[in-house]
């Protein structure tokens, strides 16, 4: 979908854009295209998009995969893809519904919810699925959290998200943009590839630089589903204050004279700094920490 055809489905309808929701639609047909190319699909693969808009990626993603469910927040947009793609106006079905939206010309289901809220509400096996999206801005962290941090998780993630949050997802060990984001979501995913998209891709252009991240799953589990909910409190509590020495916040949750031997044993300085310690060591500490009772 180009430009001036956007501005042309604006324009009829009479639709503005809302801010809140993101919407800032991916028009440059280049840019669309390496994003799908860098989810490398085949016809085997089942696609879970968030946020399609008027439907340009959601096209090049029937083209080249078997199955894509669409999240779409906007009621209005929600109708224009029926619409687009000939399907029955059932928004509130699912891909596990017999009977769904997506029994038309195209294998597309189409879902009008609220994206991370359909997350936790309704957990699901995501395995054999890839996320390909240009996520709202101001949703995008969760959503990859929330993600990340299933059980069930997918096995690739390719998103357009705020430069900001990209560089937080790529950040290591000392970065300034090395955080909680970087580690939740990196225990289980490793990044593979980046591009800049330039703002003059979208319409409306958005006032922030836009990055497009890969994301795979890593092919062995770092910590073992049980020591999970302990690695996600030791790096919230350790980045909690970021200037704060991280052995005095985590007494808030262990106990001292545990830490300190963890932290002996790993050569961690007591005066050390959360945003010093690398994934690797993070998970070591989770491993010491979450043995026994803490």
């Amino acid at each position: 979908m180009k430009l001036s055809e956007i501005k042309q489905v604006l324009s009829e309808r009479e639709w503005k854009l809302t801010k809140s929701l993101g919407q800032n639609f991916l028009h440059d047909g280049n840019q669309l295209r390496r994003i799908v190319d860098a989810a490398e699909l085949t016809k085997a693969d089942k696609v879970l998009e968030i946020g399609p808009g008027l439907g340009p990626l959601t096209e090049l993603l029937l083209e080249k995969s078997g199955e894509v469910f669409a999240i779409e927040k906007d009621e209005r947009l929600v109708d224009f893809l029926c619409e687009r793609f000939g399907l029955k106006s059932e928004p509130d079905k699912t891909p596990d519904t017999a009977e769904g939206a997506g029994q038309a010309v195209y294998n597309l289901c189409m879902l009008h919810d609220d994206a991370l809220d359909f997350l936790k509400r309704e957990p699901r096996d995501w395995s054999d699925w890839k996320l390909v999206a240009n996520l709202p801005y101001s949703v995008a962290s969760p959503i990859l959290v929330e993600l990340a941090q299933s059980p069930k998780r997918p096995k690739r993630m390719v998103v357009t998200l705020q430069l900001e949050v990209a560089q937080r997802l790529m950040a290591q060990a000392d970065d300034d943009n090395y955080g909680v984001l970087t580690l939740l979501v990196q225990l289980d995913y490793e990044s593979r590839n980046s591009f800049k998209i330039p703002a003059a891709c979208f319409f409306p252009a958005p006032d922030v630089d836009s990055r497009c991240v890969v994301l795979q799953r890593r092919a062995q589990l770092m910590l073992a589903g049980e020591q999970r909910a302990a690695f996600v409190k030791i790096v919230k509590r350790a980045f909690s204050q970021r200037r704060k020495m991280m052995l005095k916040l985590l007494k808030e949750d262990w106990a001292a004279d545990k830490l300190a031997a963890a932290f002996a044993e790993l050569k961690i300085s007591p005066q050390e700094r959360a945003e010093k310690l690398s994934l690797e060591q993070f998970v070591e500490l989770t491993n010491l920490l979450a043995a026994g009772n803490s």
